[in-house]
This record gives structure tokens, sequence and C-alpha cells, in this order.
């Protein structure tokens, strides 16, 4: 090689030395920082697994104490034996629960009340459930979403589709059908004449084999609580009102 070739080739050594030294120094920070973001990782992951709530795996006993339920923030006490979902039956967050009560003593049912080893006939299995449930007050709280508030429903909704006349029904109730085309027909809105806001329901019409039911809604918080109860109760409407407000107060005690 001769000195001008050489003369030619050095001036590019010192630039890939310095790319080597400049990588080098890359490498060198990069490692305590990846050190650094990987001890994070790990902090958090142990805080989190320490400050997560816990839950049994598998549903309470039922004759275990009130469990506290929390539905869209707001919290209730609930008997595990109310709880219609076996896969609802414990404590913490839920989307919705479903539970049910006997009537009139509102407390949650001890059995099924109909005896799954004895054979039936279509006609008596639904005979023994329908009994059963004319004694059964079933309800229901989920979040209330985007739907209007039940009065609310009450005092702008409803007005339209019903009819402009109702009917007397049993110690001052009012009986206001919903027009045939509406999304309520073949319902009645049942009310106390003088005061609706006191007790309203939506109950649906009985028919041949099915009898009536209603559903009375009442928000706490921003949740709806639904109550599902056979219309004949109707004629005990006083009483009936009477027994939901005790059952809102021991499921949300500070209603």
């Amino acid at each position: 090689m001769t000195v001008d070739a050489v003369e030619r080739a050095s001036p590019r050594r010192p630039a890939r030395t310095g790319t080597r030294e400049r990588e080098r120094s890359r490498r060198v920070l990069t490692l305590p920082f990846l050190g650094l973001v990987l001890l994070a990782a790990g902090a958090a992951g142990v805080v989190s697994y320490l400050l997560w709530p816990t839950w049994p795996s598998t549903p309470v006993s039922l004759d275990a104490p009130s469990i506290p339920v929390t539905i869209d923030g707001v919290l209730f006490n609930v008997p595990p034996r109310a709880v219609r979902e076996k896969v609802q039956r414990h404590p913490g967050q839920q989307e919705r629960i479903d539970l049910a009560f006997d009537w009139p003593s509102l407390t949650p049912p001890q059995t099924d009340e109909i005896d799954r080893t004895k054979p039936l006939s279509p006609e008596n299995a639904a005979a023994e459930v329908a009994a059963t449930e004319s004694r059964r007050l079933f309800v229901t709280i989920a979040p209330l979403g985007a739907v209007l508030p039940p009065l609310e429903r009450l005092r702008t909704i409803y007005p339209r589709y019903a009819e402009s006349q109702a009917t007397a029904g049993a110690d001052g109730l009012a009986i206001l059908p919903f027009r045939p085309g509406t999304p309520y027909e073949s319902e009645d809105l049942v009310y106390f004449g003088s005061n609706p806001e006191q007790f309203y329901a939506r109950c649906t019409r009985p028919g041949r084999a099915v009898p009536g039911t209603c559903m009375q809604e009442r928000a706490i918080g921003s949740d709806v609580v639904t109550l599902r109860f056979p219309r004949d109760w109707l004629s005990d409407w006083r009483n009936v009102n009477a027994g939901f407000d005790r059952l809102i107060a021991q499921l949300h005690p500070g209603n």
C-alpha cells in the first residue's frame, strides 16, 4: 500500500473508534435503565397482589350472615340464602344480584318448597310452582344506567303511552291501562289515586293460565331495585308497600 493510500484511509479510523465508544456508552446506560424498569414492575406487581381485593372462590354458605355486596358503587347487605343465583353468592363488587324472599315474613326461602324427587305431571308441576311464587317476592338490584329514574318515568314517560281514563281499584287505587301498540301494551299502571308517588306499579293483566304480576321500581343512588310480586297482592297494597319499605331498609340501611 502506498503512502497516499494510507493517508486517505487513516481519517476513517477515528470515526470507527467513536462509533464503538458511543455503542459502548449506550449499552452502559441502557442496562441500568432496564434494571430499574424491571425492579419497578416487580414492586408494582407485589403491591397489586397484596392490595387487590380477594373474595372466596366458592359461594359462601347459605346460613352465613349477610354479606356486603356493591353494585355500581352502592353498598347492600344481602342474606346469602336469599340469593337466587349461586354464582352471585359472594361479597364484593357485582354487576347485579337477584334475590327472593318469602312473603309476608320477608325472610329468605328456607327450601324451594317443591319435592324434586316426586314425579309430577306438567299440570301439577306448574300448579306447585305457581303456589310457591304466589308467596314469593323477587328482587333484582342493578345499575340504573342511562334509564330515567322510576319517578321520572312515572311523571314523564308513562303518561305518553297510557289511556286517558282510569278505573277504580281496591282501597283507593286507580288502574290506568296502557294503549295497544305501545311498549307497555297488555299492562296497567296501578297507583294510589290521590298520591301516585306513594304507591305505583306496572302490572301485567291476568290470563287464563297465567296470573298477573306487578313490578315496582325504586332508585337507590345509581341503582334501581326492582320488586316483582303477584297482582293479587294489590288488594292489601298498603301493607305490601310498608313491607317493601322494611325490606329496602334491611338491604340498604343508609337509605
